[in-house]
Order: C-alpha cells, then sequence, then structure tokens
C-alpha cells in the first residue's frame, strides 16, 4: 500500500490484496485506520460480506482544509468512495475530534448513529517520569514531521520575532522529513534549516518523553486537518504547557489558558506572542503543564483507549449475533 498519491495500477493492485486477503482470513471484525484503508477496505468489507467494521477516521487530511482546485476535485471525486465505505450495516466510524465528525455527517457520507469519539490513540503515561522542568536556559520544542502545513516555518518565523524581541530561548525542531507528502520539506530546505542560528534542528526523536523532558514549552503551530496530535497529547503527559493552533484536533488537544494557549493559524506573530507570553510568567507556565498531566491521566491513557475499542468489538459482535438470531 502507497500512503501518498493516486496512482490507479498501484492501488488497483492494492485493492485485489486487500480483497484476497479478507476472502483468505474470513475476519469476524476489521479495523481500519487511516484514509486509504478505510475506503478500499470498506468497500472491500462489504463486497466479501465481512459481519462487522470499524473505520478509524485519524484527521481528514489536508485536502479537507485545502480550498484549491486540486482539494475541491478530489473532495468531489472521493465522495462516492466515501459513501460506499462507510455504509456498512454494521459498522463504528472511530473519529478523534467532533469537528472531523460533523463534516463527514454534514457532507452525507456518515450517518452520525455509527460515529464513535475516541480522544486521540492513547499514551502510556509511565514512559512521563521527569514532569519538573529543567534548569537553564528555556527551550520551546516543535516535534512532528517536516510538513509546511504543520507550522514549520511559522515556528521559525516565531522564533525570528523572539530573538529580535531580546527573548532569550533555544528552539528545537524535531521530525523526520516526508517527501511523499505535497506539503513535506524536501532535503534542501532541510540543509538551509541547519544553518539558521535561531534554531537546532534535531531531526527524527525516537524517545520524545526525553526531548520533552529537556523542554518547557512545546509548540504545535499546525493548520492541517489532525485528528488528535500525538505531540500535544504527549506534551500533556510531559507536564509541558502547549502553544498551539485554533483549528481542529489541536485546539481538542488542550484546555484553553488552562493546559495551553491557542494562537490563530499562519500568525507567526500571534505565536510569538503566546511563546513569550509562557517564558515570562514560569509560575503560569508550570501550572497550565501540571493541569495537562491531569488531563492526560484522565482523557489519554492508552488502557481507557484499549478499553473503548474493546467495547466498539463488543457492541458489533452482539449486533451481528442478533442479525442471527
Amino acid at each position: 500500500m502507497h500512503r501518498g498519491g493516486i496512482n490507479p495500477f498501484k492501488d488497483l493492485k492494492t485493492i485485489y490484496f486487500i480483497w484476497r486477503f479478507f476472502r483468505k482470513v474470513s475476519p469476524d471484525i476489521v479495523h481500519l485506520v487511516t484514509i486509504k484503508p478505510y475506503l478500499y477496505g470498506g468497500i472491500i468489507a462489504r463486497l466479501t460480506q465481512v459481519p462487522s467494521l470499524v473505520s478509524a477516521v485519524a484527521g481528514l487530511g489536508s485536502i479537507f482544509v485545502h480550498k484549491n482546485l486540486r482539494s475541491q476535485l478530489l473532495r468531489w471525486l472521493l465522495y462516492p468512495v466515501y459513501r460506499l465505505a462507510f455504509n456498512h450495516s454494521n459498522q463504528c466510524v472511530i473519529v478523534q475530534n467532533k469537528d472531523d465528525a460533523k463534516v463527514l455527517v454534514d457532507w452525507g457520507s456518515l450517518n452520525s448513529q455509527k460515529v464513535r469519539l475516541l480522544r486521540g490513540s492513547g499514551i502510556k503515561l509511565e514512559k512521563f517520569l521527569h514532569l519538573d522542568e529543567p534548569d537553564g536556559t528555556l527551550k520551546i520544542c516543535f516535534a512532528a514531521r517536516l510538513l509546511r502545513d504543520k507550522g514549520v516555518y511559522d515556528f521559525i518565523s516565531a522564533a525570528h520575532l523572539l530573538r529580535k524581541r531580546g527573548i532569550q530561548a533555544k528552539f528545537f525542531l524535531a521530525g523526520k522529513l516526508d517527501v511523499k507528502s505535497p506539503t513535506g520539506l524536501n532535503i534542501n530546505d532541510f540543509n538551509k534549516l541547519k544553518e539558521d542560528e535561531s534554531i537546532e534542528v534535531l531531526g527524527h526523536e525516537k524517545n520524545v518523553a526525553t526531548l520533552y523532558a529537556k523542554s518547557h514549552i512545546i509548540c504545535l503551530p499546525s493548520y492541517y486537518r489532525e485528528g488528535l496530535p500525538k505531540a500535544l497529547i504527549e506534551a500533556a503527559a510531559a507536564s509541558r504547557a502547549v502553544v498551539t493552533t485554533n483549528v481542529p484536533g489541536c485546539r481538542d488537544a488542550i484546555i484553553p489558558n488552562k493546559t495551553g494557549l491557542l494562537v490563530p493559524p499562519k500568525n507567526p506573530e500571534k505565536l510569538a506572542d503566546a511563546l513569550q507570553w509562557l517564558i515570562e510568567h514560569p509560575q503560569e507556565r508550570i501550572a497550565m503543564g501540571k493541569a495537562g498531566r491531569k488531563l492526560a491521566e484522565k482523557e489519554f491513557k492508552i488502557e481507557k483507549i484499549v478499553k473503548k475499542h474493546l467495547d466498539i468489538f463488543q457492541e458489533l459482535i452482539a449486533n451481528t449475533q442478533r442479525s442471527r438470531r
């Protein structure tokens, strides 16, 4: 399966392999995660008469954000595909925020009775142990795939603005390239970032808990159509204050003005203002971080998310059993 792009020959091959796999395994439940799997798999599950179907929408992606002709055409082409994929008779559709559910229901591709809201993919809280802020120079961390619509350049612009204002802080940029994404930075972009003295480019960091333990503020100025960004629920688990954008997914990952601050998307100046406020108000920043940890313990624990998935499976199995009586 190729995540990016729409190559009809490659995708037909993918569809054939999914169909063959379902026919061979004959599953009682199919759980499909992310766009191509839940679209292709959803249609094939109906054709192969899979009894129960779970479709997990982890964000709607860039085509539901951009208003250019290409995105509008793709939405028009995908509408019947979504309708078919979300029209199984015994199906639950997991969303990570209410905005995504509303878009799909209002679009006419999804029955609201099938929607189940789960706040993210869950997190192992025991990995995040070093909750006190570190000593030394204040550090602000961006951790995400290096996409333009994740707000990489807004983060860098905010760093430049704060440097001009005389604010003493370090800016970490952590994340890997995603050259298959249409908004992904390429290797030349990446090398230019390394030359920027306002930021420290870390590349891909496997141990996010350690990275966040070294940081004071987590920043994700995304305008990508997020589900519930893992970077932000990890920030809550790490007891770190957040600055993020007032867009679906991002705003759902925090309690505004309690665990973090919201700023308008694509607005580096407002982003810099919010970061500066947190830098200059350490007591409020630390309190926000502690409130974030409480939010993570209440809403984002992996055990809670796993249980909700198992409850959905049991609900679908019960529906199947009733229909066979």
